[in-house]
């Protein structure tokens, strides 16, 4: 794999192409966004990032930034929790996505202390050390330099900040890889193309789940990165970890 191209699922694309194609799967499943969530993990999606919210030591005042917000689940759980004295930015690349985490969140209220951001993981727009704890659920695998990205996350946590990062990664036994493998690439598009006309999309997102860095190398990746006390934790037997660092 050259610096100038990439992985799109299984494909090899132009690494300048990627963002675009990412971002029509993302315009095609914005409406069935949480309904692919649920197909995905079969609604265990909503125990994982009740895992990252305990995780994160998130508390009142604090400066939330979750990057590929997507619907804002998390970011209406940390707004609750952070109150007036504190916010949260939703932000994500799509502006399909952000508008229907922006809608969401109004429809329920939620507006005090949340801000909305289309920005790029890479090149995110906020000051040097700003926010007390980033999460990234479900993100990180889409995004085409993730070097560049945890960097860039880096940057703008505080001393002492701390990063999670939610993601689909490498289950830990041979049994479930296979269970997990004949879902992923033979049911996950047929219900795809069930529920929301489009197999396509789903294809892709699991191909995705494949290349992305099984556990030990992200944890790797954040060391390179910069962070110190990096470690993860392996749920519903490595389908998906949750990585953690902190800003020295």
């Amino acid at each position: 794999m050259s610096e100038k191209t990439t992985h799109f699922g299984y494909e090899t694309v132009d690494a300048k192409e990627k963002a675009g194609r990412v971002a029509g799967v993302f315009h095609s499943v914005a409406d069935n966004y949480d309904l692919m969530n649920d197909l995905m993990s079969a609604g265990i999606h909503r125990l994982w990032k009740h895992m990252t919210i305990e995780m994160s030591g998130v508390r009142k005042g604090h400066k939330v930034l979750d990057i590929a917000g997507g619907t804002g689940d998390l970011a209406a759980k940390f707004s609750k929790i952070v109150g007036s004295e504190g916010s949260v930015v939703l932000a994500d690349i799509n502006e399909s996505m952000l508008k229907v985490g922006r809608d969401r969140l109004i429809d329920r209220g939620i507006t005090e202390n949340v801000t909305f951001s289309q920005a790029d993981a890479q090149y995110l727009p906020f000051p040097d050390n700003t926010f007390n704890v980033i999460t990234i659920a479900f993100g990180l695998r889409n995004v085409t330099d993730k070097d560049m990205a945890l960097r860039s996350m880096l940057r703008v946590l505080k001393p002492g900040g701390k990063l999670l990062i939610l993601e689909f990664s490498k289950p830990t036994s041979s049994l479930l890889s296979k269970i997990y493998d004949t879902y992923s690439f033979n049911v996950l598009p047929r219900l795809g193309k069930v529920f929301a006309n489009d197999s396509d999309s789903y294809k892709y997102l699991a191909e995705s789940i494949r290349m992305h860095p099984d556990q030990s190398t992200l944890l790797q990746m954040l060391d390179s990165a910069g962070f110190e006390n990096t470690d993860f934790h392996n749920m519903t037997g490595g389908v998906v970890a949750l990585h953690r660092g902190i800003k020295p």
